[in-house]
């Protein structure tokens, strides 16, 4: 317990409680015990002592993951490949990764979703936690991403009107053929592409990395 008396005659006393965790203030003024309160109003003669425990917070491997949405063979796969700083060990040891980590996981996941790949990520992640400023390269890996978007519309284009003229092929094809007759609408396809002019693998959707 401590006691302290300030020059407009009040007096202040923090008792701290064993074992209670962070400390609970009480207050002498006017003569009567107050118990911590918070107010924005301003008391005359009233002072409040605020404690605050220390540490920062730390996630587990397995924390990480409910937090950031991602699995926990992902938070270590990122910390393989340099995505992730590498954490900590626990005396028992466990991956002990700083508040931080939550935020970077989310910048990664975000990345991943306008097409940056995890080599990539790993290149400018490292090259920053290094000290270095890889703006100007995640600039240029952007740049990249918007033109093979702009590629991939225009592949999407095509397809749509290709897949337009199969059908109305299609339509007619059903209308030639009697009601138990086969139309052979896939098999038509291989002379279509072919009368089509566009590689067989044109229509194949890219695999994102």
């Amino acid at each position: 317990m401590t006691l302290e008396t300030g020059g407009c005659g009040f007096s202040r006393v923090n008792i701290l409680f064993a074992g209670a965790g962070p400390a609970f203030p009480y207050y002498l003024c006017c003569g009567t015990w107050q118990k911590n309160a918070l107010t924005l109003e301003c008391i005359p003669r009233f002072i409040l002592l605020m404690v605050q425990s220390g540490g920062s917070k730390t996630f587990r491997s397995g924390a990480l993951a409910k937090a950031t949405g991602v699995s926990p063979d992902t938070i270590r796969h990122y910390e393989k490949i340099g995505v992730l700083l590498r954490a900590a060990r626990t005396e028992a040891g466990y991956r002990v990764y700083p508040a931080s980590a939550v935020e970077r996981v989310l910048v990664v996941q975000r990345a991943l979703r306008i097409g940056f790949t995890l080599a990539e990520l790993a290149e400018v992640l490292k090259a920053r936690d290094a000290g270095g400023t890889p703006c100007r390269r995640v600039y240029e890996l952007a740049q990249e991403k918007l033109k093979g978007i702009e590629a991939d519309i225009e592949a999407l284009k095509r397809m749509q009107r290709y897949v337009r003229k199969v059908l109305s092929d299609w339509e007619q094809r059903i209308q030639r053929a009697g009601p138990e007759q086969k139309s052979h609408l896939l098999h038509s396809l291989t002379d279509a592409v072919k009368h089509s002019g566009f590689p067989l693998d044109q229509f194949r959707r890219r695999k994102i990395p």
